[in-house]
């Protein structure tokens, strides 16, 4: 019993199979057992903790296919010491893995409805392995949209998916950008402007929303202007995580613990809280 209470503090080492340069500021890692772990079974919209010997561990979620576990796959943004550590390495490095922590998106709920995910930036990552699962379990939700949002086309992420999810019947897929070039032909502009025009019913659609908190609290309001219920609504709360199992109270956010209580949280659940500066 001792030891089960120790493990989810213990990074076991996981190795770099191969890293993929996202832009210029963002990589994908997919990792690989060294030995005797087997594989790292989670749910979309869990997270694990990230180490870096000498530089310290951060919460990154997955965003890989949930339908492989043996091979967990992370997208990392370079932003603090310990994500441009995590950037730096190559493959055949080690690096500290804790978890899998945290909820998850509410895929069965789901089921039979509507699906409608709005991403802002590095937010599409968290949002991947939904993508994967619901592709793979078509047949059990209504119309999926994807509505996506980035700074620039050079920050746009997972490009050539983006492409093939495009091209597909199965899925709408709408992308804009804060500023563009002439040559590009899509939207330019915030991303809760595709919201009244997204192809999805909001008396019986479920949002899942994931990107900096600004941008979910516009996005939840013109969700909620279209007629979405606020207990249709997620998001995914990723800030100030540091030890992953509630212990440390860092990442209190009203009476929750954002580590063991969320990521993932409904709408109605945090919405006396999520407008509060600095809490």
């Amino acid at each position: 019993m001792t030891v089960a209470l120790a493990e989810p503090m213990i990074p076991v080492p996981w190795s770099i199979r191969r890293t993929r340069r996202e832009t210029h500021d963002t990589f994908t890692l997919e990792l690989e057992p060294t030995s005797g772990q087997g594989e790292l079974p989670f749910a979309p919209g869990q997270f694990n903790m990230l180490y870096v010997f000498g530089a310290g561990e951060v919460p990154i979620s997955f965003s890989g296919d949930p339908a492989k576990p043996q091979t967990p796959v992370h997208t990392v943004r370079a932003v603090g010491a310990v994500s441009r550590a995590i950037c730096k390495l190559m493959r055949g490095d080690v690096i500290g893995v804790r978890g899998p922590f945290g909820s998850s998106w509410p895929l069965a709920e789901a089921m039979g409805s509507d699906v409608v995910l709005v991403a802002g930036g590095i937010g599409l990552a968290p949002l991947r392995p939904v993508i994967y699962r619901v592709i793979a379990q078509r047949k059990k939700y209504g119309r999926i949209a994807l509505l996506y949002g980035a700074r620039s086309p050079d920050d746009l992420l997972f490009q050539r998916e983006l492409k093939q999810w495009r091209s597909s019947f199965d899925l709408e897929v709408e992308i804009t950008l804060d500023t563009a070039s002439s040559d590009w032909r899509g939207n330019v502009g915030v991303v809760t402007k595709l919201i009244p025009g997204g192809a999805f019913d909001p008396l019986k659609a479920v949002a899942l929303i994931c990107g900096p908190e600004v941008m979910m609290r516009f996005t939840v309001a013109e969700l909620k202007r279209r007629g979405m219920r606020d207990e249709n609504i997620y998001l995914s709360m990723e800030r100030n995580m540091k030890c992953a199992i509630g212990l440390c109270g860092h990442c209190q956010f009203g009476p929750a613990f954002i580590c063991k209580d969320g990521p993932v949280f409904r709408y109605d659940r945090i919405r006396d809280w999520l407008g509060i500066r600095e809490l």
